[in-house]
């Protein structure tokens, strides 16, 4: 047997819409139309892509490493590299400012002098972008940063060397960093192919006796002494691809 709960006193009774005054149904449904107007011819939102910001002062992150800079330098690192991929937007190197970005990276060699991931970025993947104004920016960076430690950062400028000599054309700038390998990266752990990347390059453009003498340099300053490599080297010089043409 269905029960019957008594109404409260006070209760409000709801009034029917047919109840409701004309004009102030008029005014709700022009209303409603407005908004739903404008909600159409409204365009769609749209991601903007945000700057890349000017690199911090060396003084503000020493502070903001609080005396330990490598994790630090790490996760700035991170960012950097993340910063092509923006909340709704992927950015094409090209659109960066590789102004700043040679600073960035900058900022984060000197917060942690032993890293190398910022000139992988540098050498690997930033100078990759197909323009050369952007392209030599990061080399120079790299080349910068090689005289700062060459035993160390050799390979980045190796990798520069076959960017200037392939991509930009530049047999010049390729020598200049393949010779500096040569004379600056000493130490042990260097091996022979990146000491001999100069001797081959004035090979490959004819320079045969610029190279004999490189060679001869490398040799007396026992940074060239296995016989094998001696031997190819020689060998490659004496062949008839790397001989001057002919005068006319």
């Amino acid at each position: 047997m269905k029960r019957w709960l008594p109404r409260r006193a006070g209760a409000a009774t709801p009034r029917p819409w047919s109840s409701v005054p004309l004009a102030v149904r008029v005014v709700c449904a022009v209303v409603f139309a407005a908004a739903l107007a404008v909600h159409t011819l409204q365009p769609a939102p749209q991601a903007r892509a945000v700057d890349l910001p000017p690199p911090p002062a060396a003084a503000t992150l020493q502070l903001a490493a609080l005396g330990d800079r490598v994790p630090l330098a790490q996760w700035l690192v991170l960012r950097l590299q993340a910063f092509d991929n923006q909340p709704g937007v992927s950015l094409a190197f090209a659109q960066l400012d590789y102004v700043r970005l040679a600073g960035w990276l900058e900022r984060l060699l000197a917060l942690d002098p032993a890293a190398q991931y910022p000139l992988l970025l540098a050498s690997h993947v930033y100078a990759q972008v197909p323009d050369a104004g952007r392209q030599r920016l990061m080399l120079d960076l790299v080349y910068r940063s090689f005289e700062q430690d060459p035993d160390r950062r050799w390979r980045w400028l190796a990798h520069a060397a076959i960017v200037a000599r392939h991509r930009l054309r530049d047999t010049d700038l390729a020598l200049r960093y393949a010779r500096a390998i040569a004379e600056r990266a000493t130490g042990s752990e260097v091996p022979g192919w990146a000491r001999q990347m100069a001797v081959l390059l004035l090979a490959d453009t004819g320079e045969a006796e610029a190279a004999r003498v490189l060679l001869g340099g490398l040799v007396a300053t026992g940074r060239i002494s296995d016989e094998r490599e001696l031997r190819f080297l020689l060998e490659r010089l004496d062949s008839p691809a790397t001989a001057p043409p002919p005068r006319r």
